[in-house]
């Protein structure tokens, strides 16, 4: 990527997850953008540690969804920071995706949310998807919800710890390539669609078949499946692997959790905010579940709010069972 990114072609790489800053290797190759693509870059997320490196993210890139600093200096903050593995190592979810999103805007010379309607959003007629709402569609947003301490389900006023704005101008400098997309059902519909139709949906070709198999082909060695893990648990060793940006099943017979469920090829992911989308190709379905609860990391440490995920994976069953 230092093609594009020049801020990254010298990283340094933790001799410990969670050691000093200053306690580091040379990364022993670059990061490549298959390497953002599958989560093996060796960027994390600050919050899933507990170290040094937790801190300096937080310092280096502000909000975490909603950012005042500006791509570029946001690029050249995450830059400065050292990797927690070397590139291509292990799958690490982190802010891999936030990257390829910026650089992407930077190969397009354009904001990434005009790229992103442009190459994706128009031509699936996705006329409600965006990184802001319109004021006079704001009414049609759904509500955030979270757990009080009690673990009782409340309507909040703003995104836990400030992660995001209470009302985002319909300008903004910082979008991210990893999250903060308002959307509706028929919209997430439409693109899940598209990896059931081979590439196409109503006729409308976004990608080539060959570009999709790319994607929905697991990338990841037995190694690194084994070793995966999202807020401490095991994500990929149950019949799953990972593709380019998605989740992929490999083993039908194991894959009934999530992140994604169903028959072989099927892909997907769960959201921080609840939502889960499967694309099935092999049974010719799509299935999408939306919520808009927002749990804190360390609320999720102590179970408060599992239940959403117990019922996603419940509905996961009962869906393919029917289908079945």
């Amino acid at each position: 990527i230092a093609r594009w990114a020049p801020e990254f072609a010298e990283m340094r790489v933790l001799r410990a997850p969670d050691g000093g800053l200053d306690d580091t290797d040379p990364a022993e190759r670059p990061i490549t953008f298959e390497d953002l693509l599958t989560h093996r870059s060796g960027l994390t997320y600050g919050d899933f540690h507990t170290g040094p490196i937790a801190g300096a993210y937080a310092k280096a890139l502000g909000g975490d969804i909603d950012s005042v600093v500006t791509p570029d200096a946001w690029v050249a903050g995450l830059a400065r920071l050292p990797l927690i593995d070397q590139p291509g190592a292990a799958f690490h979810y982190g802010r891999s995706t936030d990257l390829l999103g910026l650089l992407i805007a930077r190969i397009e010379g354009a904001p990434l949310g005009d790229v992103l309607r442009a190459r994706i959003f128009d031509p699936l007629g996705m006329k409600d998807t965006g990184f802001t709402v319109p004021k006079a569609q704001r009414h049609r947003r759904a509500g955030a919800y979270g757990f009080d301490e009690g673990g009782r389900l409340t309507e909040l006023d703003a995104v836990p710890g400030g992660a995001a704005l209470p009302e985002r101008p319909d300008a903004m400098a910082y979008v991210s390539g990893g999250q903060g997309l308002w959307s509706t059902l028929d919209d997430y519909l439409a693109f899940a669609r598209m990896f059931v139709g081979r590439g196409a949906v109503d006729g409308v070709v976004l990608l080539r078949p060959e570009t999709l198999a790319l994607m929905a082909s697991n990338r990841l060695s037995a190694s690194q499946r084994a070793t995966s893990t999202l807020l401490g648990m095991p994500i990929f060793a149950a019949g799953h692997g990972f593709g380019m940006g998605v989740a992929v099943v490999t083993d039908p017979d194991k894959a009934f959790s999530t992140p994604c469920g169903g028959g072989r090829g099927a892909v997907g992911w769960p959201g921080a905010y609840g939502g889960w989308w499967r694309a099935d190709p092999s049974n010719d379905s799509v299935l999408i579940f939306l919520a808009h609860n927002m749990l804190r990391l360390d609320q999720l440490m102590q179970g408060i709010g599992l239940g959403v995920y117990e019922a996603i994976e419940r509905f996961q069953e009962l869906a393919s069972a029917k289908r079945a």
